[in-house]
């Protein structure tokens, strides 16, 4: 945009991002307020250590040296999605792994902003990516087949003549083995604008879509070119980020040379001892659309964009010095097209800057923010915050104005200045500004949250954003997914307990950073887990106790710990739906949008399923536990969490019978549609639970004459329930709490399991026989009337069904045997005490049981707690929990980075030797210069 005219607001609408240290939008927000350092030293397989060089800075520069080791990396994160976006997984190898990576980030960002299907016509979003012409990892495997392969045996067959065109081949063909296979279609998968138009083509988005390169400020000004579609009519949304993944040696060294890498390996900005740059590399996409068009639609709106600046240094006094004059003229051209004086007193609170903690570069800009925005001064008001996430992950190099603006729209979205790391000693430069840094996180108090963000680009390259909260004009909303701070979950996966004592050893902000384990990268096969959901210091401390005693430790205080996975070897997974509880309030608030169910699926009981009933309300009670059941089971499969098995207790059988596939799901809405829960009560009857076994009970009832209570329920070792006419049954209680019994009268009246209720089954008999079996299930289903799998006839389904309804519940037997039969984790599908029955029954043996819904929290923070429950124990689930078409899959193909020399290694080394031991014939003198003529690479053997 030439900032000539005022731009219209553009909306921010949708982010997602993969960087060092966060896979994921949410984690992103967390390490930004907790000022966690990302900062790791390279990789094994990225590039060799031998070019590691520690004397460097005060030796000569040189090509094949670096001084430096330590920068950000996304190697646990990469991994991509394949068969979810229509790439065959084998492909996957022969494609530069930043597109696939783009690709994710920015379905994630589409998912972020309401999904696919509040898009326009798809011939009106584009989407337009920063990335640079770097040495890739792709890139590098292709240079190393095509040219370093040939030229290897060009350089063997003049310096050994005596190999002949065999050897050589030979020789090639082993080298080349080492890079995989060679796919027709890598070489297409390598041209650089294919990072945006692979998203296209796989999200079938057909405006325009291409890159930009402009070298550190390519994102900023991908997102100025979206702006000026938007501004145009062209486009209705508009995709906008960047996309770096580099981290060769080639680059390295460039860096080393210009002796811009930080030599103490600690990135500083705006720090008076600051001393250069860490390299970084990651991806971040944002959704932009017209404030208008986002208020029209009920968009949840992060921030919005007022202005955007891009303009050159011109003829400055080198082509690789950084200009104050060129950067300033990208500052005032954003400020001009948003109407603002960005020197007027209380103009910026926040100013995310390019801060990449080299001398020249960090004096250059501080002056710039001098003349731009004025100095400072008590007529300017508070000063305003300064800082540059580059401290905490590296400079990303054309991705580093999207990590900036993401940053900077979180921090106007919520309310809150972010620290900088490292700057210890501000730079004398600072205090001629409006600008201070922060050390810590701090509420963000201001008529109008304004923050800008900068991206200065090697060559003179600037770009500039102003970007301001929403105006708080009431706007009509739809439900959305807001990003608040989810709690961290941290994740160590080691070989012995021994090494994850020495991870814990360490001060407790160094062990929140600890790389996390993935479900399908770096920690999978490890046996020694420890999961802790929201690491504060007193379970950091709790951990440190419980990993000291080598003991496995259960969910008590949200701290799991195991050296023995229950379900790493042959340990199988029970989802137990719960039936009746005399307190029925279950916390499903935010699942059916944090993992995008539809409402039919019950978002919240009360709208399909009944509100949270009352225990006597026996119908509508219990539409609401199938409506909870329902929803859980939906979002744990969404999670990659599927059972062995499934069961349930009373009622809750049903929504086994329904979460395993023996009947259909329309079948249960048709059902659910036209029950009436007035049916299902038999007059003058109630129960009671005894805080004892049933043996005890059946001893007690069988001492009474009348014989007109029951046993309904076998339920745990210590805990049962009768049921009969009222009188009877609170005479019952009062007998059996003069024995010392705890026991309790409950409001339930339906008579379930006893025969009691025979007489009044012919309405839900007959309903249920209209149902049509799916035999057999998807998943098997076990009973609690026979303890075992549900047979395999529809006769005998049908019977078992009706049994069901008229003998004693034997959740104690049905526990007994699922364990017997191999099953050590039990996952308790709604709200109650269900999870304890289990613990009751099982107490003494190995096993895990964990409760998808409690009332203590909301609905996702407890299944948080379930996938770091399961993780812990050695399912293939992300602890974490991030949303569905996140950068963290919990299945996917691991993507490639490394770039590192190739080598030779066992037993094909040793073959080869042999074979060149043999064929090699004493070397002739060398012929004078000319007279050399080496074999063509491709000589036939």
């Amino acid at each position: 945009m030439t900032g000539r005219h005022q731009l219209p607001p553009v909306a921010i609408v949708g982010m997602a991002v993969l960087l060092p240290g966060s896979p994921d939008l949410d984690t992103y927000w967390l390490n930004l307020t907790g000022g966690v350092d990302a900062i790791t030293e390279v990789p094994a397989g990225r590039w060799d250590t031998g070019f590691y060089d520690p004397q460097g800075p005060g030796t000569p520069a040189a090509p094949d040296r670096v001084y430096c080791r330590r920068g950000g990396f996304v190697d646990t994160y990469a991994q991509v999605e394949a068969a979810r976006f229509g790439i065959m997984p084998n492909s996957v190898s022969g494609t530069e792994p930043d597109q696939l990576i783009a690709l994710g980030v920015a379905a994630a960002a589409l998912a972020d902003a309401g999904g696919d299907d509040r898009l326009p016509d798809r011939e009106r979003v584009g989407v337009v990516l920063g990335r640079g012409g770097y040495l890739t990892p792709g890139l590098v495997r292709l240079d190393q087949r095509v040219r370093t392969a040939h030229q290897l045996v060009r350089t063997l067959g003049e310096l050994l003549p005596g190999l002949g065109p065999g050897h050589l081949d030979r020789i090639r063909d082993a080298f080349t083995e080492q890079l995989g296979p060679d796919r027709p279609e890598a070489a297409i998968g390598l041209v650089p604008n294919l990072a945006a138009s692979r998203i296209a083509n796989r999200l079938d988005l057909r405006g325009p879509a291409y890159t930009v390169d402009a070298a550190c400020a390519s994102s900023l000004v991908a997102v100025d070119q979206a702006v000026a579609e938007l501004a145009s009519g062209r486009c209705d949304v508009m995709l906008a980020g960047g996309v770096h993944h580099c981290h060769d040696i080639t680059l390295w060294s460039v860096f080393a040379q210009l002796r811009a890498l930080s030599p103490s390996q600690r990135i500083r900005p705006f720090d008076r001892a600051a001393d250069g740059l860490l390299i970084g590399e990651g991806t971040g996409v944002v959704v932009l659309k017209r404030l208008a068009d986002a208020r029209r639609d009920g968009d949840r709106v992060y921030a919005v964009i007022r202005g955007t600046g891009v303009a050159s240094d011109g003829r400055a006094t080198g082509l690789v010095n950084p200009d104050p004059g060129g950067q300033a003229r990208a500052v005032r051209q954003a400020w001009r097209a948003a109407g603002l004086d960005p020197r007027a007193p209380g103009s910026i609170g926040l100013l995310e800057a390019h801060g990449t903690a080299t001398p020249a570069g960090d004096a250059a800009e501080l002056t710039t923010l001098a003349e731009a925005f004025g100095p400072g001064g008590s007529s300017r008001g508070e000063p305003a915050v300064i800082g540059s996430v580059k401290s905490m992950i590296g400079h990303t190099m054309p991705a580093a104005g999207v990590a900036g603006l993401v940053k900077a729209a979180l921090a106007v979205h919520h309310g809150w200045l972010l620290p900088t790391l490292h700057c210890d000693d501000p730079h004398p430069g600072l205090s001629a500004t409006r600008f201070r840094t922060l050390d810590a996180a701090t509420p963000w108090e201001a008529p109008v949250r304004r923050a800008a963000v900068n991206a200065f680009g090697f060559g003179g390259i600037n770009a500039h954003v102003v970007l301001e909260q929403e105006s708080t004009a009431p706007v009509k909303r739809r439900p959305a997914t807001v990003v608040t701070e989810p709690e961290r979950v941290l994740a160590l996966a080691v070989d012995t307990p021994e090494r994850l004592a020495e991870l814990l050893a360490a001060d407790d902000a160094t062990v929140r950073a600890t790389a996390p384990a993935s479900p399908s990268g770096s920690g999978r096969g490890a046996r020694t887990r420890l999961g802790i959901v929201d690491p504060t210091a007193k379970r950091l401390a709790l951990a440190r106790r419980v990993v000291a005693k080598g003991r496995p430790w259960r969910g008590r205080n949200d701290v799991w710990f195991t050296t023995e996975p229950l379900l790493a070897a042959a340990g199988k997974l029970a989802f137990v739906f719960p039936g009746l509880e005399a307190e029925f309030e279950p916390r499903t608030d935010g699942i059916a949008e944090y993992f995008g169910l539809s409402r039919h699926t019950g978002d919240r009981p009360g709208e399909r399923y009944g509100e949270a009933a009352r225990a006597g309300d026996i119908g509508r009670h219990g539409i609401g536990v199938f409506g909870v059941g329902r929803l859980l089971n939906a979002a744990l499969g969404h999670m990659g969490i599927v059972p062995d098995a499934v069961a349930g207790h009373s009622v809750g059988e049903w929504s086994a019978m329904a979460a395993g596939g023996l009947y259909a799901g329309d079948a249960v809405d048709a059902f659910l549609d036209s029950f009436d829960p007035d049916a299902l009560r038999v007059p003058g009857v109630t129960f009671a639970v005894l805080g004892t076994g049933a043996e005890r009970v059946l001893t007690a009832l069988a001492e009474r004459p009348e014989r007109r209570i029951v046993l309904s329920h076998d339920n745990a070792p210590s805990q049962s329930m009768v049921c009969g006419p009222r009188a009877d049954v609170e005479e019952f209680v009062q007998a059996m709490r003069a024995t010392g019994v705890i026991a309790q009268v409950l409001p339930f009246q339906s008579g379930f399991h006893t025969p009691m209720l025979a007489p009044y089954l012919d309405p839900i008999r007959t309903l249920a026989e209209r149902f049509e079996l799916l035999l057999p299930s998807r998943i098997p289903v076990w009973s609690g009337t026979t303890a075992a799998p549900y047979p395999e006839t529809e006769a005998e389904v049908r019977q078992l069904f009706v049994r069901h309804l008229l003998e004693p519940v034997r959740f104690r037997l049905l526990t007994q045997a699922l364990h017997d039969a191999g099953f050590r984790a039990f996952v308790q599908m709604g709200t109650g005490q269900l999870a304890s029955l289990i613990g009751d029954t099982l107490q003494g043996r190995d096993h895990v049981v964990v409760a998808a819904n409690s009332p203590h929290r909301d609905g996702v923070a407890q299944l948080r707690r379930v996938a770091t429950a399961l993780w812990t124990e050695g399912a293939p689930v992300d602890p974490a929990l991030p949303r569905p078409g996140s950068t963290r899959p919990s299945a996917a193909v691991r993507l490639n980075l490394d770039g590192a020399l190739v080598s030779l290694g066992g037993r094909r080394l040793a073959e080869l030797r042999g074979v060149l031991a043999s064929g090699l014939s004493p070397t002739p003198p060398l012929p004078e210069p000319g007279g050399l003529r080496p074999p063509a690479p491709h000589s036939p053997a």
